[in-house]
């Protein structure tokens, strides 16, 4: 059962405006990822479903960081995002939209962010009550221009980038002065040089450089 409600998360999500997400089938690394990126500043948290061993590993992680706003991604149907929410996760992520995904988690009042490549599947999204839509993949739909476009017509709508977000003032700045609600970032947050060599403390102070870096974009 989520640990967190719905408001919690977006209010979280928002807030920061930063969701650190990796998929690891080992504990003790995970673990480590997801302490590092709580010391970074980051409230929240996505492990993706990439792997055989996502369940069991997911549901250590959100036991060992009760603090830590766990939720998961990769989710592409209904029976999987149950399952995943029966172990804790306190928030649903996928790469496309699926209206049986967004029932289920209308009913267990869980936020669910689809992935979505238009303004019109943007706007199926919401219809279904998707508060903060995914763009997908970021970079190959559009760009940071492809946010501004969709908010033209629809300033309502929150758009959460993923795919094309790189660890840079630069890129970030872009990315939020368009208009995203929010930024994810994968493996150039969570680099896979860094996990080789254990080195969480780069995870760590990324984490905290790119948090400062969309405080600095909101601000201008």
């Amino acid at each position: 059962m989520a640990k967190f409600d719905r408001l919690t998360v977006y209010q979280s999500l928002l807030g920061t405006g930063l969701v650190p997400l990796f998929y690891s089938g080992d504990v003790a690394e995970s673990n480590a990822v997801a302490r590092a990126v709580a010391e970074g500043g980051s409230q929240v948290l996505e492990f993706t479903n990439r792997g055989e061993k996502a369940l069991g590993v997911f549901a250590e992680v959100v036991n060992a960081n009760p603090k830590l706003i766990v939720g998961v991604g990769s989710v592409l149907d209904a029976p999987t995002a149950a399952l995943f929410i029966a172990y804790g996760a306190n928030f649903i992520v996928g790469p496309v939209f699926n209206p049986e995904v967004a029932k289920l988690c209308n009913r267990r009042k869980i936020a669910y962010m689809p992935g979505c490549g238009s303004a019109s599947e943007i706007s199926v999204a919401e219809e279904y009550g998707v508060e903060i839509a995914k763009v997908f993949p970021g970079e190959s739909v559009g760009g940071p221009g492809f946010i501004k476009a969709v908010l033209g017509p629809m300033p309502w709508s929150r758009l959460m980038p993923t795919g094309g977000v790189d660890a840079t003032k630069e890129s970030i700045g872009a990315w939020i002065k368009a208009g995203a609600a929010a930024v994810g970032m994968g493996s150039n947050l969570v680099r896979k040089e860094w996990l080789t060599a254990k080195n969480y403390d780069a995870i760590r102070d990324t984490t905290k450089q790119c948090l400062e870096w969309v405080a600095v974009a909101r601000a201008k």
